[in-house]
């Protein structure tokens, strides 16, 4: 068996004040947070979730979306710097997207797996060196939350109620304690956190 390297597993993602990660529409209803994604806060935060990162992990919904948008992005010289250096970032670093449906990746530097969410990070956590970040793709964070395997949560609060919506943070998880890092809070109400479990 191999030894695990010491990497972390990062996990990203928006919630709003009751804990839903998109809005009573569905899994496209991101209203609740279009008013504060753009701002100096939450692009100071984007930055901070890749900069240690070497393993991007996303679902085959959020990497088809990252992609299609990202990609763009990166060779955009009028895009904010922060938003191209991610995209880059992105771009550029190894890519693992967990799928059923996907037969072979579209992306460079992508490899298509269909396992477990947790079976794959402890493959990843046993080689290679740099972070693991889970890119704000929640049906990835959830499985990995019940499993224990989270080291570091980004979130980025938004000042909304949804009312309806999934939750990230479900009945039925175990109990696990965090530390708070970092915090930083915008104009808008909008408060970026980082929290490091506490094993």
């Amino acid at each position: 068996m191999t030894e695990p390297t010491g990497r972390r597993v990062t996990a990203n993602l928006s919630l709003t004040l009751d804990g839903r990660y998109h809005g009573p529409g569905g899994p496209g209803d991101f209203a609740a947070f279009a008013p504060y994604v753009t701002s100096e806060v939450a692009r100071d935060h984007m930055d901070r979730i890749w900069e240690s990162a070497t393993t991007a992990l996303l679902g085959r919904v959020n990497a088809e979306g990252f992609m299609g948008f990202w990609s763009s992005v990166a060779e955009d010289d009028d895009a904010d710097p922060r938003d191209r250096g991610y995209a880059q970032w992105l771009v550029g670093t190894e890519k693992v997207v967990l799928s059923t449906t996907l037969a072979e990746a579209p992306w460079e530097r992508t490899r298509v797996v269909n396992a477990p969410a947790a079976d794959v990070v402890t493959e990843l956590k046993a080689a290679g060196g740099g972070d693991i970040l889970v890119n704000s793709s929640a049906g990835v964070i959830k499985p990995l939350l019940s499993a224990g395997l989270l080291d570091r949560l980004y979130l980025l609060i938004v000042p909304e109620i949804a009312g309806g919506g999934q939750r990230l943070f479900d009945d039925g998880l175990p109990a696990s304690r965090w530390r708070l890092t970092h915090q930083q809070s915008g104009e808008l109400g909008e408060i970026a956190l980082v929290y490091d479990r506490i094993r």
